[in-house]
């Protein structure tokens, strides 16, 4: 269920980060790899979001310090994985294959999508342990 989760909300971040691209692209004239960049983390964020509210939302920690953390954590893992992934894929199939960054944009989002999904349920928002020391000794 989780995956099924994940998946939509990953669906609703392609919207974010297509829309952004290509408004940022076409509209603005930015450089395809400095849109990809900013789209990319504006659906890093949103993706957080939800995944925090949603996905994941059996293993919050109470405080507010938990969120920044998970934020950060975010950023770091699955920002890294998608920024780089997707820059790299972008200066692939747009700035050698001559490809739409639009376009592109969506073969590099489906390419970071499994390693995103592992990092976010491993690392970002781990499980609960589910005994402590008490429950180790009966």
């Amino acid at each position: 269920m989780r995956w099924m989760k994940f998946n939509a909300v990953g669906v609703l971040g392609i919207v974010v980060q297509t829309a952004a691209l290509g408004l940022l692209v076409h509209r603005f004239g930015m450089h395809y790899l400095l849109a990809t960049a900013v789209a990319v983390e504006a659906a890093v964020i949103h993706n957080f979001l939800w995944h925090r509210r949603w996905t994941w939302a059996d293993r919050q920690k109470l405080g507010s310090s938990f969120g920044l953390l998970a934020f950060l954590r975010f950023n770091l893992a699955n920002g890294a994985v998608s920024l780089g992934g997707n820059l790299l894929v972008m200066r692939i199939l747009t700035g050698t294959a001559g490809l739409e960054p639009v376009v592109a944009n969506l073969f590099s989002i489906a390419l970071c999508a499994l390693a995103n999904f592992l990092l976010a349920d491993r690392f970002v928002f781990p499980p609960r342990r589910e005994c402590n020391r008490r429950d180790a000794n009966v």
